[in-house]
């Protein structure tokens, strides 16, 4: 996500329920949809996704920096033009961004060198067809989805002229293909992010003119299957964990947990929980999955995922726009509020919460021991995964917002922040390392 959107704190009005609608024509997979593309499997000196290589948050490199600063442990930055809320992906030699301008409205895909910064291109996927300004939420941007990528190729949905159009580009930044997803009737805007599983990659859309996800094949962009859900506006991306021994796609909203087999798009299994909007991507351990949310109720909550749908536990914490941690055998929140939580995943005891500073949106990433996670007001928090007690490590300052989310990889953080300058904002991008010398 991708950044995760505040959709509904203010001015929410008018909730459709959770009807079941169909937007688009469900469309179930055939022999014929079969491919040939292989499994992609990630670099471990990349971040190719949302939440990293397992869309978990858990980074895989050894080392990473705890302490930065504008004079300290900057390998780059440069300026971002437009805003977005999405996170950097890192792929190969190159990190990627998306962005949106809004004279004249467009959405681009930005691709900047690995090592120095330096915009390698900048490709427009669409102009005009943003949703009118009371079809946004003012805290919310037109490029809120973050890149998936596999060894050659990017993916990345936008919503243009009230439909959902999905693009792939190559890292030379070039459009491989483009296929139309469906309709979208824009509450507060779209936010979810693609994940990639075997052949495919995956995209979520819930509206409330009535919401879909849909499985299209990595090279030729063909849908090869699509799913109708519920008519409510909701905003988590999909994810797939391995749970209770099988691959599962998972997503809340709509007052539901719900799982379904990646390959064909078919329910596995629901329960009632959480809320009616969600933004945080659901996160899992061996045998359960955690979610939380939202709008208009509170509530984080433990699933088996045997398929029973049995709740294993849930309390009144609301983390809203922030995504999860499944660390060891402790689940981690950061609520959008500012308080962060340690809870036994297995039980949902308590064992710790600590108020931070300020409001997020960012999701924490876990790296080599530590929790790390950005503000609104630009700090980016570092303590340590332990269940005993909050410990701080650091805290962080780097511009003055940021609502992306930190891709840790290679022993480096790359961070996405806004900057006031001059009466306006500005964006940028820093690649921060601890064997680094200020630039």
């Amino acid at each position: 996500m991708r950044f995760l959107l505040t959709l509904f704190l203010i001015g929410y009005i008018g909730l459709t329920g959770c009807s079941r609608g169909t937007p688009v024509e469900e469309i179930t997979p055939t022999a014929s949809s079969a491919s040939d593309t292989p499994a992609f499997l990630p670099r471990e000196t990349d971040w190719p996704n949302w939440r990293g290589p397992n869309g978990n948050g858990i980074a895989v490199s050894l080392t990473a920096p705890t302490n930065w600063s504008e004079t300290e442990n900057i390998v780059w930055k440069t300026t971002v033009p437009g805003r977005g809320h999405s996170s950097p992906v890192v792929c190969d030699e190159l990190v990627f961004l998306t962005t949106a301008l809004e004279n004249p409205q467009s959405h681009w895909v930005l691709a900047y060198d690995r090592a120095t910064g330096e915009e390698k291109w900048r490709k427009e996927i669409h102009q005009g067809g943003f949703p009118p300004a009371h079809k946004m939420h003012g805290k919310g941007s037109h490029a809120n989805g973050t890149l998936a990528c596999d060894d050659q190729t990017l993916f990345i949905a936008f919503l243009t002229n009230d439909e959902i159009v999905a693009t792939a580009l190559n890292f030379a930044g070039e459009i491989v293909w483009t296929t139309t997803l469906g309709a979208f009737d824009s509450k507060f805007g779209y936010a979810p992010s693609p994940t990639l599983y075997q052949s495919l990659v995956i995209f979520a859309a819930d509206n409330q003119g009535g919401g879909y996800l849909a499985g299209l094949d990595r090279r030729s962009g063909e849908i090869v299957w699509r799913k109708a859900r519920s008519r409510s506006s909701t905003y988590s991306s999909p994810v797939v964990g391995h749970v209770s021994g099988r691959d599962q796609l998972l997503i809340s909203g709509s007052s539901e947990v719900t799982s379904y087999d990646p390959n064909t798009g078919e329910l596995l299994w629901s329960c009632e929980g959480t809320t009616d909007a969600t933004c945080g991507t659901m996160v899992w351990n061996e045998t359960m999955v955690f979610a939380s949310g939202g709008y208009p109720d509170n509530e984080t909550l433990a699933v088996l995922g045997d398929g029973s749908g049995n709740i294993a536990w849930s309390n009144r914490v609301k983390s809203y726009e922030p995504s999860m941690l499944v660390v060891g055998d402790e689940l981690y929140a950061v609520t959008d509020s500012g308080i962060a939580h340690c809870w036994d995943a297995t039980t949902g005891k308590l064992h710790w919460k600590k108020r931070l500073a300020g409001n997020f949106s960012a999701s924490a990433v876990f790296c080599n021991g530590n929790i790390y996670v950005p503000n609104l007001s630009g700090t980016t928090f570092v303590f340590a995964a332990n269940p005993e007690a909050y410990q701080e490590v650091a805290q962080n300052r780097l511009g003055d917002d940021a609502y992306g989310s930190p891709a840790i990889c290679d022993g480096k953080v790359f961070l996405r922040v806004g900057r006031e300058m001059d009466d306006q904002r500005q964006e940028q991008l820093y690649c921060i390392s601890s064997n680094s010398k200020a630039n």
